[in-house]
C-alpha cells in the first residue's frame, strides 16, 4: 500500500509539473513597445516583474509607430502592444482588424505636436501661410489626427499641402535639415523638432478643439478571449508600476532604469515623463475613459479620418473594440 501511495504521489507530482509547464508555455507572450517613450512599465520589464507574475519570460519588441504594431498583431508576431496610439488603433479596427483595447496606458497632450520650421516665422496668427508647404506626418497616428484637427481649426486645406509619411525620428531629421516646413511627432523626436521651430497650439488649446492624446494597451481579441488570466496578470503588473511611479517615492530608483531601457538619457526621460499621466485602474474604468468616453472619442477620430481621406469607412460604433474584463479582473487581484 505504501508503495502504491508513493507511486500515486510521484505520478501526481509529474502531472502537476507538466500542467505548470503547459501554463508557462501559454503565458509566453511577445509584447510591443516604443523606444524613446519612457513609461513606468519599463521598470517592471527590466526588473522581471512580468516574468515573475506570469511564470515565463516575456519577449519584448520595439517599434517606431503604432501602425507597425497593428501589422505585427495582425501577423501574430505580437500578442499585446503597450502604449499604442489610439489613432492607429482606430485605423486598424476600422479596416476590419479584430483588436481590442484592454487599458489606457497613459495620456500625453503636452508631449505631442506639430512644429513649424523657425525660418518661416509662422504662428497661429499666420497659420494660413502653411498652404502649399511640405509637412512630415506619421500617417495613421495620434500626430496625424492632431495635424488634421489643427489645420481644420486654422482653415488650412490639407489637400493644398505636400504631406509626406515619415516616422517622428525621420520627421525631426528632415525638419533640422530644412527639407520639410513642418513636422509632427512625439517624445524625444518632438523635443528635437522644437530645437528648430515652434508649435502653433498649446496642449490645452489642442484639448479645447477635441484633440485628446492618449495611448492604449491593445491585443487581438482572440488572444484576449483565450488568455484572460494572462492579460489580467500583465495589466496588474503594469498598474503596480504606474502606482509606484505616481506615488513619487520610487521615482529615483525607477527613472534611470526606465531611461536606459527607452534608449534615453535620464534628463530627457524625466522631461518626457513630467508631461505624462498614468490613470489608475479605477479611473480607466470610469466614464471618461473605458466606461464610454474612449469609445465615443474613437468614433469621432474615425469620422475625421474618413472626411480627410485617411481611411475609407468608419464603424458605426466602437464599443466592441474595448474589453474591460481583464482590467476589471486585474483590479481585483
Amino acid at each position: 500500500m505504501k508503495n502504491g501511495t508513493k507511486r500515486m504521489s510521484i505520478l501526481a507530482s509529474a502531472i502537476a509539473g507538466l500542467a505548470a509547464q503547459g501554463a508557462a508555455a501559454q503565458q509566453q507572450i511577445t509584447v510591443g513597445y516604443f523606444q524613446e517613450w519612457p513609461l513606468p512599465f519599463q521598470y517592471a520589464k527590466v526588473e522581471g516583474m512580468y516574468d515573475d507574475a506570469l511564470g515565463a519570460e516575456v519577449q519584448w519588441r520595439a517599434f517606431d509607430t503604432g501602425t507597425a504594431m497593428s501589422a505585427a498583431m495582425a501577423s501574430g508576431d505580437v500578442q499585446l502592444s503597450v502604449s499604442q496610439g489610439v489613432q492607429p488603433f482606430v485605423v486598424a479596427t476600422s479596416a476590419g482588424q479584430d483588436l481590442q483595447i484592454v487599458d489606457i496606458a497613459m495620456t500625453y497632450a503636452e508631449n505631442e505636436n506639430c512644429v513649424v520650421r523657425e525660418e518661416l516665422e509662422i504662428t497661429k496668427d499666420s497659420a494660413a501661410e502653411l498652404a502649399g508647404k511640405k509637412v512630415a506626418v506619421p500617417m495613421g497616428t495620434a500626430a496625424h489626427f492632431s495635424f488634421i484637427k489643427q489645420m481644420e481649426h486654422f482653415g488650412v486645406d490639407v489637400g493644398s499641402m505636400q504631406v509626406i509619411n515619415m516616422s517622428p525620428p525621420e520627421g525631426a531629421a528632415a525638419l533640422s535639415q530644412g527639407s520639410v516646413d513642418m513636422a509632427c511627432g512625439w517624445s524625444g523626436s518632438f523635443r528635437r523638432m522644437l530645437e528648430h521651430g515652434n508649435t502653433l497650439m498649446t496642449a490645452s488649446e489642442k484639448e479645447d478643439i477635441g484633440i485628446l492624446i492618449f495611448d492604449v494597451t491593445a491585443g487581438p481579441s482572440t488572444f484576449i478571449a483565450e488568455n484572460p488570466d494572462v492579460v489580467a496578470t500583465f495589466l496588474n503588473v503594469t498598474a503596480e508600476a504606474n502606482r509606484m511611479w505616481n506615488d513619487g517615492a520610487s521615482r529615483d530608483k525607477m527613472l534611470p532604469v526606465i531611461a536606459k531601457d527607452a534608449g534615453m538619457d535620464t534628463e530627457s526621460a524625466a522631461a518626457s515623463m513630467e508631461t505624462f499621466l498614468f490613470p489608475s485602474i479605477e479611473e480607466q474604468l470610469g466614464p471618461k475613459w473605458l466606461g464610454g468616453g474612449a469609445q465615443e472619442f474613437m468614433k469621432g477620430v474615425a469620422d475625421v479620418f474618413v472626411a480627410s481621406g485617411g481611411i475609407d469607412t468608419a464603424k458605426d460604433d466602437y464599443s466592441d473594440a474595448v474589453n474591460t474584463g481583464p482590467l476589471t479582473q486585474a483590479g481585483n487581484m
